[in-house]
This record gives C-alpha cells, structure tokens and sequence, in this order.
C-alpha cells in the first residue's frame, strides 16, 4: 500500500478542537492535492472529521472555507495548471472556488465514531488523557481495519504505553503537531521500540510532504518539547514562591513574566505561555510526566489550586484569550489573579513598583520580534548578554539563573537521552516556541555553542 493508497480514507479524532481543526486542515489540503494530481484522480479520498459536537463541526466547516481559501490563493500558478482543462474556469476566484469546494468534498463531518471504522490513517487529537486515548483507540481497533495506522497527537503520553494498552501491535507512532497546526513548523515524531518501520517512513514521508521540520524525540513522557517547558513553567513558579515573601505574589508574577520576556528576549512571558496553553492542560501534562518519571517531582500546587478554583486559560471558540494567571484585555496582559483574594490586580497597581525594582535591561534591548527579524542575530545577542552578564540588578539576576536553569534542563534532556543531540533541544525551541535562541547557549556560562 503506497502514500496515496493510505491517505485514500482517513480519520480525525478531536477534529473540531484546536490541535484538530488544524490537522483537517493540512490533512485535506494534501489529500485534495494528491487527488487533483492526473495519476489520481480515479481515487475517491475522503477524510472523516470525528467530534462529539454538531455545533464545532460546523464551525469547523467554516473554519477550513476559511483557510483553503487562503491556501488556494498562495498557488494559483499550480491551479491554474491543474484546472486546464477547465474552460469554465478562467478568473483566478473562479479557480479557487472551485478548489475551495474539492477540498472541503473530501471532509466529511461526524459525531459518532463509528466513521473512523474504514479508516487506513487515524489522527488522534483528543485531551491529553491517557485513558480517553485508550478508549478510542481501542474502540476502533477492535471495530475497524485490521491494518489501519494511528497517529497520535499526544505531547506528553510515552507511545509504547499507549501501544500496549491497545495492544496495536506497533502500529502507533506520536506525531506531535505544535499550535497552530497550519503555522507552525514543528513535528516532534516520536517513535515506539514497537512502532512498524512502514509507518515511520509514512509519517517522515507526510510530515516532508506538509513542509515542517521534523524532530526526533525518544519515547519518554513528555518529550522534548514539554520536557523543556513544563520544568521551565515549574522553575519560573519556584521563582515566583521564592519572591513573594518579599515582594507579593502578584508582583513576583509579574516580575517574573516580565524577565522571561524581555530580558530573556522570548515572544511572551512563562505565564502567559501557561495561560495559552491552558493551565488545565499543563495540569494534565505535569500529572502524565510525574507519574512515569523517576523522582521528578513534576507537580505544582499553584497550578493545581488555580484550576480548582477554575482558572484555567485557553481560548475562547473565537480564539481569544481566557484569563488564567493573567488577566487580559484586548488579548494583553492587564492583570495578575491573586490566589488568596480571589481576585486580579491590575498591572498598573504593580508595574511601576515591579520595573523599577527589577531595573531596566541592558541598553541594547530589542523587541523580540526585531531580534528574530534581524540578519546579525548571532552577533546581537554576544553583545545583548555580554552587557546582561556585566549588570547588577535584580532583573540582571533573574536572568542569569534563569538562563542557565533552561540550559540545564535543555542539557538533562540530552543527558537522559530525549533528545539525540543539544541540537534538537534548540530547534525545538527556536521553532516549536519561537524562542531567539536555543536554550544550550553560551550566553549564560560561557560553554557551549549558541
């Protein structure tokens, strides 16, 4: 069975979620693309958009009209090519409309899972729960294709638990989307001791053709990717618990956000990275890690307590930002909640007396967006920390520890063998987290390479 003959009937679990939505997307453009190629146009594709709401479904409907439209207007040369034959076809709208309507003939919504029985690949995008995961993958091993492949979206769960569990007998591999699927580049491909070489060489075959960068991870909980964030989250908390006797938890929040972001030169602050991926979701994410890893202590009460009291963050169906840790308006931060009050201070209340505790950054400091746009990066950022290592301010000496606290853990990724090699730990997060600059640097200790 070849690439084309895999991708005639497909599957989407979570298909209306945010992970989900996104792999329709990229999944239907690629098989409607395979499908306008002359070599296939005898094939009938299809892709079944599995989730349990009617009302998500249609939104996500709309959502890829959206979307392929854009798509269609980025390759209107190759369109035209592949709709000659089309007189009735002349103005480029008419061209992608008609693209529109092949992409979306391919989906075909559905609330039960039953539609996922025929399937030859299951994308599975559902909550990080190892035990929801298991109960649909099982129900559909045991319904459906004795030879369908699954993969896996899961960013923490180790691949060979869910294989055993479901006993898929190596036809599971982890292909971890980042968010937004259609934006970013980055596929964490984590393979299980068990996993078929076939589907390897499927997924590597997918992810070239989707043009993302791929990087391999071993199969332990986490990965790299939440390998590094989740104890980046947990320090920056540590950090917050250690401050807050003498500053206020508020102000230590916000103190500590403000040095993971401009100091450090990151697209947003450790909280407001937590509040996007939702608090709920790390919760789940820290439970998964610190039950399979040895004395990692991967837990925080803060989290815990905060999502009891129904904080959580995440999107809004609209895609705006839920308050969590941080209020916001506007989709900025204009606030931080105080656990013990139950209530948000407002950043103008703390601000002024956060800054000028921690001390301005070094005179060099860029925004973080000029800084990734900038054609002498590398050398930027010599200068930016020599003058950050020459500081003594309290800002200066958050940065430090922090800085070497990521390269620590980014190194112990390697040392325990998640990552092959320091590189991967960087890229992942260059292009998984946008970061400036990988976390294994030398920039904090003088070793090592950026």
């Amino acid at each position: 069975m070849d690439y084309a003959d895999r991708l005639e009937n497909v599957a989407v679990l979570g298909a209306a979620g945010k992970m989900g939505s996104g792999i329709v997307l990229l999944t239907a453009i690629e098989m409607a693309d395979l499908g306008l190629d002359s070599a296939n146009r005898s094939r009938g594709f299809a892709l079944h958009a599995v989730d349990i709401s009617e009302k998500a479904l249609s939104a996500l409907m709309k959502y890829l009209r959206e979307q392929v439209r854009r798509a269609g207007e980025k390759k209107t040369v190759w369109l035209r090519t592949i709709y000659a034959d089309r007189a009735d076809l002349v103005e480029n709208e008419e061209i992608i409309g008609q693209y529109i309507e092949d992409v979306l003939a391919i989906v075909r919504p559905a609330i039960r899972i039953e539609a996922a029985y025929d399937a030859k690949v299951i994308f599975e995008a559902v909550n990080e729960n190892p035990d929801l995961k298991v109960r649909l993958l099982g129900g559909i091993k045991s319904h459906g294709r004795p030879d369908a492949w699954f993969l896996t979206n899961t960013s923490s769960i180790p691949i060979s638990e869910l294989n055993e569990r479901v006993a898929l007998g190596g036809r599971i591999i982890g292909f971890h989307f980042y968010n937004p699927p259609a934006v970013q580049k980055l596929v964490e491909l984590i393979r299980a001791d068990s996993t078929l070489p076939a589907l390897a060489d499927f997924a590597a075959q997918f992810a070239k053709r989707l043009r993302k960068t791929v990087v391999p991870s071993r199969d332990v909980a986490g990965f790299i990717g939440n390998g590094h964030f989740m104890r980046d989250a947990l320090y920056a908390v540590s950090e917050v618990e250690r401050l807050a006797g003498e500053f206020g938890f508020a102000e230590s929040v916000y103190m500590v956000n403000k040095v993971s972001q401009d100091f450090l030169i990151r697209p947003m602050g450790v909280f407001q990275l937590v509040d996007y991926v939702g608090l709920d979701v790390c919760r789940s994410i820290l439970r998964v890690m610190n039950e399979r890893l040895a004395g990692g202590h991967l837990q925080s009460s803060l989290i815990d307590g905060l999502v009891e009291m129904g904080i959580t963050g995440g999107q809004f169906a609209d895609g705006s930002q839920k308050d969590g840790i941080l209020k916001y308006e506007k989709g900025r931060p204009a606030g931080v909640f105080n656990p013990g009050k139950k209530v948000y201070v407002p950043l103008a209340d703390i601000a002024p007396r956060g800054d000028e505790r921690l001390g301005a950054p070094p005179s060099a400091a860029k925004p973080w967006k000029t800084v990734i746009q900038a054609p002498d990066r590398t050398a930027y950022l010599d200068g930016y920390f020599r003058e950050l290592a020459a500081m003594k301010t309290l800002g200066a000496d958050l940065a430090r520890s922090y800085g070497l606290k990521s390269k620590e853990i980014g190194l112990g990724l390697v040392k325990d063998r998640v990552a092959e090699r320091k590189e991967d730990v960087n890229t992942v997060l260059l292009t998984g987290f946008f970061h400036a600059y990988g976390p294994v640097n030398r920039y904090f200790d003088g070793e090592d390479t950026p």
